[in-house]
């Protein structure tokens, strides 16, 4: 063990850690850049839209399915001959897609890029917690925020840009020389220590039951998330099985990691107190992140009539705040509690998410810019700590098994936070214009000289063409349905807002640390 952790890399850990997040960010980036060329997909593969969004969901259910069991990959094959099989066969994958004919194959050859791509992830992580030492931990997983952060925001704007202006195939394409640079890259400079050895095949047991209950239940849970909303939610019979298969095989996984004799992921991170808190706290962050990055284009789109590369640069000034607030953070890791940071960045994620209720119908860019750049202020203060202390009293040799977790949850909650925020502008605009409904009657003279007004205004140049109390009346109930929406988003910024201040008191369940990792330190 003392041979263990006085293993240091002979490479620069920098040079290492740009590759590898720059692998990762390749692969965070096709989560979201496919979103906004799916109708020219579908166009160019001859099927429908809804039937092009499966190739989103195939990713989504591959990538998280290969998530907690990416640890006993690693184990099984060598993290560095494991990283650089996820980054090669990725890349391929994309080629695939980009010259894909069909939709089956599309879709198949989403599959196995889901399935590479979500290897690597963790484990950039754990190459990140072996290569540097826990005062530097902070530094490096500020560069890592980059990639996790920055690029679900950047696709749609690159996606769109590149599907106006050349082709939807070249959202693939683009992934080849990236990912032959890295392939490189990663052979030359990246090794192994010793705890993350290739296991011979004698000691190697394969855990077929954990692989499977997990395989069932994250595999069932992305294919209700990403197609409830389309199917209706429970009103489907779709979505009520997959969501029966979802509970069994979670909680079959779960009773099964936890007392079989060799877990193809080993649960015991979740012992630690300042990993399960963080786990949580990430999940939760996850959430408002990926939900609010979405409601956002979709808002500019959809509401306000914004092209995909507009609806895109409403979320970038976000994103060059978040990349300008971490070294900020990291000057102030060694001064104040991290817990302290975290609490903080939570406090002003709800304050963020309360100034932005303030959304009207006739809202400016500007305007929209500034609400998405304060929601990113409170995300730049989150991530690096909350990484950080993850892993500071963890044992070094679960470092694989609680990468693969800690990147599981922020995944999965990410997609439970796209699924809600896109069900709650449904539901909540449905709700808000029953609301509405009730004042626009006959009885209502308010209504009905608000009818009049209209009518008259409209009269002197519109007879010709109808009635202009028809008109008018069109134009109300046009107006009530905007707002409607618009109150339905303002609905959805509230729950951000309570979720982020219900989340500040569990930030003091963590240990007192500052960025070195001192379990005493004050």
């Amino acid at each position: 063990m003392s041979g263990e952790r006085s293993w240091q890399p002979s490479g620069n850990p920098w040079t290492v850690a740009v590759v590898v997040t720059l692998a990762v960010f390749m692969e965070i980036l096709d989560t979201t850049i496919v979103n906004v060329a799916l109708p020219h997909v579908a166009g160019s593969l001859s099927s429908s839209y809804d039937e092009s969004t499966w190739v989103l969901t195939s990713y989504l259910v591959a990538n998280g399915i290969v998530l907690p069991i990416s640890a006993f990959l690693s184990r099984a094959l060598g993290r560095k001959q494991y990283f650089m099989i996820c980054v090669a066969m990725f890349t391929v994958c994309s080629l695939l897609c980009g010259i894909a004919t069909e939709l089956w194959q599309m879709i198949l050859f989403r599959i196995l890029q889901g399935f590479f791509g979500g290897g690597l992830q963790p484990v950039q992580q754990s190459v990140l917690l072996d290569y540097f030492k826990p005062e530097d931990r902070g530094k490096a997983f500020g560069l890592s925020s980059i990639a996790i952060i920055v690029a679900p925001v950047v696709g749609p704007t690159l996606g769109g840009w590149i599907t106006d202006n050349y082709s939807w195939r070249w959202v693939f394409l683009i992934n080849i020389p990236v990912g032959i640079i890295t392939l490189l890259a990663i052979y030359q400079l990246l090794e192994d220590p010793p705890w993350e050895k290739k296991v011979s095949g004698r000691k190697l047991n394969i855990d077929y039951m954990g692989i499977g209950f997990i395989a069932l239940g994250l595999g069932c849970l992305q294919v209700m998330l990403d197609r409830g909303e389309d199917d209706d939610w429970f009103n489907s019979d779709f979505i009520r099985l997959f969501a029966v298969l979802t509970a069994i095989g979670l909680v079959g996984a779960v009773y099964w990691l936890l007392y079989t004799k060799k877990p193809v992921v080993d649960l015991r991170c979740l012992k630690d107190r300042n990993f399960a808190v963080a786990s949580l706290l990430m999940a939760g962050m996850a959430m408002i992140l990926y939900g609010s990055s979405v409601v956002m284009p979709q808002l500019a789109q959809q509401e306000l009539g914004y092209t995909a590369t507009l609806s895109g640069l409403v979320l970038s000034p976000g994103a060059i705040l978040i990349v300008l607030s971490i070294p900020l953070v990291l000057k102030l890791m060694p001064l104040v509690q991290t817990r302290w940071l975290i609490a903080f960045g939570f406090l002003l994620l709800a304050l963020s998410f309360i100034y932005s209720r303030q959304l009207v119908p006739d809202v400016d860019f500007n305007t929209l810019v500034l609400m998405r750049s304060a929601q990113s202020i409170g995300l730049g203060f989150l991530f690096v700590p909350l990484t950080t202390i993850a892993y500071v009293t963890l044992a070094p040799k679960l470092n694989a098994d609680a990468t693969a977790l800690f990147t599981m949850f922020r995944n999965v909650a990410g997609s439970v936070g796209i699924s809600l925020s896109t069900a709650a502008i449904t539901e909540r605009s449905q709700v808000h214009s029953a609301g509405m409904v009730h004042n626009m009657s006959e009885f209502s003279e308010p209504f009905q000289e608000a009818i009049r007004r209209g009518a008259a205004a409209i009269r002197d140049f519109a007879h010709q063409l109808a009635d202009p109390v028809q008109l008018a009346t069109a134009r109300l109930y046009q107006e009530m349905i905007v707002q409607s929406r618009i109150l339905a988003y303002v609905d959805v910024f509230t729950l951000c807002a309570l979720v982020s201040f219900i989340l500040i008191p569990f930030c003091l369940l963590l240990s007192p640390v500052k960025s070195e990792g001192n379990a005493g330190a004050h």
